[in-house]
């Protein structure tokens, strides 16, 4: 007889598409949240999403009954403020970015500055402007490094993908000749800061994720079980088309209820 697959003691769990979509819960959602915390599992809502702090993305999700505090979310801004504390404590920052981004270098201790910072660093936006961009490419190419929050290059919304910080660093990118470091997924550390935060091991944790090339691949490439669920950008047609392959498929996170 086949030994039953442990179950996973602490979950890393995507945000857009895994959660919600639109603004709206996802089927299951709530039950799966609810459940994770009625069994004391350790547990945080990741997102590559840099616009928003914390509060905001706990706000958000209660808008639609799910119950997440702030400190049980952990986001690609949060995880770039705390690689750069580590690397050059008390530093500066020219920063093209939300109020998320900001806020998570303040936090740690970055003055934020267009005069001589040591990085320039970028996050996601829906106000990019050709005078930041510039200003970000003159002083990339005067020496100061270059940090991305995340890699995406689009971003969902209503009316279809809308260029996101991938692209923009690519601008960057073309116009000086210089690659960032990208924090957030699929980057692990992204995976590995989160542990930490809460104090577990990789070998009893899940990822859920709604895509293959950012939750999937992070997943797997920092020792995790891995769950895609199928209510976000990937459909189940496409997992063929990586080398890679999650842990499991399932229609959504109503389907992982039962295994928490």
């Amino acid at each position: 007889m086949t030994e039953p697959e442990p179950r996973p003691e602490t979950w890393l769990i995507d945000m857009d598409g895994v959660l919600i979509r639109d603004d709206a819960a996802l089927p299951g959602a709530d039950a799966f949240i609810d459940r994770i915390r009625e069994h004391g599992r350790e547990f945080l809502v990741l997102t590559n999403n840099s616009m928003y702090t914390r509060r905001d993305l706990a706000a958000r999700l209660s808008d639609v009954d799910i119950a997440v505090p702030e400190d049980r979310i952990w986001t690609s801004a949060v995880a770039t403020a705390q690689f750069l504390a580590n690397q050059m404590p008390e530093a500066s920052a020219y920063v093209i970015g939300e109020a998320g981004l900001k806020t998570a270098l303040h936090d740690v201790g970055y003055t934020l500055t267009d005069t001589d910072p040591d990085f320039v660093v970028l996050g996601e936006s829906r106000t990019y402007s050709f005078q930041t961009i510039t200003e970000a490419v003159q002083l990339v190419n005067a020496g100061a490094r270059f940090i991305v929050t995340n890699p995406d290059a689009t971003a969902p919304s209503s009316d279809g993908p809308l260029p996101a910080t991938g692209s923009v660093a690519a601008l960057i990118t073309e116009s000086t000749g210089t690659e960032p470091y990208f924090v957030g997924k699929p980057n692990p550390i992204m995976i590995r800061s989160a542990l930490n935060r809460i104090g577990v091991h990789s070998e009893s944790t899940a990822m859920v994720g709604d895509r293959m090339d950012t939750d999937v691949v992070a997943g797997i490439e920092a020792g995790l079980t891995t769950y895609l669920v199928l209510t976000g950008s990937t459909g189940r047609e496409d997992v063929a088309e990586y080398a890679y392959r999650p842990t499991e498929v399932v229609d959504s996170v109503a389907d992982l209820v039962d295994i928490v």
